[in-house]
């Protein structure tokens, strides 16, 4: 496939506000996960950053030695739109891209989501990334929570979530809690796949260490369609997002 041409458009610097959030789950050739966070961590930080993709971050899953998983955002569906083909159009993935394909079994699972209400989202900025090279794994857990719904998260659900499930969460030791839900906006980037048709609702909680609030995903048994995806993730050396 051919790279698309960079945009002409003038780009803004990555937004701490991230009103579009992207859940990528990685599927890895078995023994790869280490060679792409390498890789993740040493080329695609900083180069999605420059042209207004905000790295949220970036895990192996706990529980599948297989998965990568990372949180990318953007100001918006618009700045997304252009902020995609100026980075997989750019030099650092054109240098890079064989290497980290060659990683991946599969890369289209994605959830493009929103926050769940205005302050909803995770916290602007952290001052406390890593510089380049650094491979000390940071502190935290972060639960990951994927809520299948029978129809877009309604007031009385997203009420249930601010009310007694954050403090649920929090009073478990969570120290950043943030809710999204479906963005069922058209896919700006249809290069990239992403899961349409869907209706999440998704919670992440980061603790300082293993702690877990235990399986609260009864409470919103009502609003679901079908079983709860939980993952544990662990930040990688250079995650923004650590306890």
């Amino acid at each position: 496939m051919h790279s698309p041409p960079v945009s002409a458009h003038p780009l803004p610097p990555a937004s701490p506000d991230c009103h579009v959030v992207e859940l990528r789950q990685y599927t890895l050739h078995p023994g790869r996960r280490d060679a792409l966070i390498e890789l993740f961590d040493g080329e695609f930080i900083e180069t999605q950053e420059a042209v207004g993709i905000r790295v949220l971050g970036q895990f192996r899953d706990l529980g599948d030695d297989n998965r990568f998983v990372w949180l990318r955002g953007f100001a918006d569906m618009a700045v997304r739109g252009l902020a995609l083909p100026a980075f997989y159009g750019g030099p650092a993935w054109a240098s890079h891209r064989d290497a980290a394909n060659a990683t991946m079994w599969d890369s289209d699972d994605v959830l493009l989501l929103r926050p769940a209400w205005p302050g909803a989202a995770l916290p602007g900025p952290s001052a406390h990334r890593a510089p380049r090279g650094a491979t000390a794994v940071p502190p935290g857990v972060l639960l990951a929570s994927v809520f299948h719904l029978k129809a877009p998260a309604g007031t009385e659900l997203l009420a249930q979530c601010r009310g007694p499930l954050s403090e649920r969460l929090c009073s478990a030791g969570a120290r950043t809690l943030a809710w999204y839900v479906t963005e069922d906006s058209p896919n700006s980037f249809p290069r990239l796949p992403v899961r349409e048709g869907e209706a999440v609702l998704v919670s992440l909680a980061l603790f300082e260490g293993a702690a877990d609030p235990g399986d609260w995903s009864t409470v919103l048994a009502p609003w679901l369609a079908r079983p709860t995806q939980r993952l544990r993730l662990a930040p990688t050396a250079r995650s923004s997002l650590h306890a």
